[in-house]
């Protein structure tokens, strides 16, 4: 068999996804995240009297040690198939990664294993994200003359 008549029997039966339905559940799922955070932020700067700047580093903390845990566990990948991309927003989805090489290389050792290896899934979002903040940078400089 060709390979092109292979590919059209494995595009024929590969389930096709339901976008519209995708798109509701990660629209309200992602809302039911970023109110949550919000409810966090009210209470981190009312229960421990802070601005609410100071209050959302600690939301922050906080999405980090959720995500961080829940990959622990094995339950971050079960919910994000579940609920698609609501669930990586950038920074629970960098500290699964992160999480995931640590817990993948654990029995390397922490230097050649953990430390050598926790940020080859979080690598190019490290990249990209300092690639991105010097651009950025760069075209706020230009319009904005300094």
């Amino acid at each position: 068999m060709d390979k092109e008549k292979y590919k059209k029997i494995v595009d024929s039966n590969t389930p096709k996804p339901d976008k519209l339905v995708n798109a509701l559940v990660s629209f309200f799922v992602g809302g039911a995240l970023g109110a949550v955070s919000e409810l966090l932020l009210r209470c981190y700067a009312l229960w421990l009297d802070m601005p609410r700047k100071e209050a959302g580093v600690l939301v922050i903390l906080t999405l980090i040690a959720i995500a961080s845990i829940l990959t622990a566990l094995g339950v971050f990948d079960v919910a994000v198939a579940k609920v698609r991309s609501a669930l990586i927003i950038p920074i629970t989805g960098f500290a699964h990664s992160m999480t995931s090489a640590a817990l993948e290389y654990k029995n390397e050792g922490l230097v050649l294993g953990i430390g050598a290896n926790i940020f080859k899934l979080a690598g190019t979002v490290i990249l990209y994200g300092v690639v991105a903040v010097y651009f950025f940078g760069l075209i706020r400089l230009l319009v904005m003359g300094g």
